[in-house]
């Protein structure tokens, strides 16, 4: 694990996701990617193991779901603990930080969920002209 700073990083500068360079583009990526959202939100109901989770987030490939979680991993938001057994039992839980995040995107779910209606109706209009 690399836990040095790219040496273009400027800890000095505030976080801007708007900015081109701004460190926090490749997180927003990650948290905001289906496979990430998805994982964020499935975690919220406590820890996972890697299988019940891939069987949770239906349609991620196992290539796909571990580097999603690599990546959450990597930034903080995901911790991957294994615990010693035969063989070995690896579980996946939220940070801290991970949770805050979740509950954001949760809602956000929640939010298109309760709309599509209304989302359907859009789409349809927009085929329709």
């Amino acid at each position: 694990m690399n836990t040095q700073r790219p040496e273009t990083e400027d800890p000095t500068l505030e976080a801007d996701v708007f900015a081109r360079n701004c460190t926090s583009r490749p997180v927003l990526q990650n948290v905001a990617s289906r496979w990430g959202t998805l994982a964020l939100v499935a975690l919220r109901a406590g820890p996972y193991r890697f299988s019940a989770l891939r069987r949770r987030v239906e349609g991620v490939s196992e290539r796909m779901l571990s580097q999603t979680l690599q990546g959450l991993e990597r930034d903080g938001l995901v911790h991957r603990e294994v615990h010693q057994a035969i063989p070995p039992r690896v579980e996946y839980t939220l940070t801290d930080l991970g949770g805050q995040v979740a509950e954001h995107l949760e809602a956000l779910i929640q939010v298109l969920e309760l709309n599509m209606p209304r989302i359907r109706d859009a789409q349809a209009a927009y085929h329709r002209d």
